[in-house]
């Protein structure tokens, strides 16, 4: 499961989510994307930190998001976690 964190007018968010949407069309798999700021309690963990992309539970991205490392996550190669925001 791919989730994608992010906010209404933030040019990161709409640069993560082209690359998610199209390595995920490249995969064949699913996206989700979440508006931190349509629950508060999203918006005070993720605050500054969207776009934050997590891959079955582990935040791979936040801010900026390699297209390489979405790409290894999806094909189920090891992928450095970044700590839980």
């Amino acid at each position: 499961m791919i989730t994608v964190y992010s906010r209404h007018g933030c040019h990161l968010c709409e640069d993560a989510e082209a690359i998610v949407a199209r390595v995920c069309d490249l995969h064949g798999a699913d996206w989700t994307r979440v508006d931190v700021d349509a629950d508060p309690t999203l918006a005070r963990r993720y605050g500054d930190h969207v776009p934050v992309v997590v891959v079955d539970g582990r935040v791979i991205a936040y801010w900026t998001l390699s297209p390489d490392a979405l790409d290894r996550a999806l094909r189920g190669e090891q992928v450095p976690a970044l700590p839980d925001l």
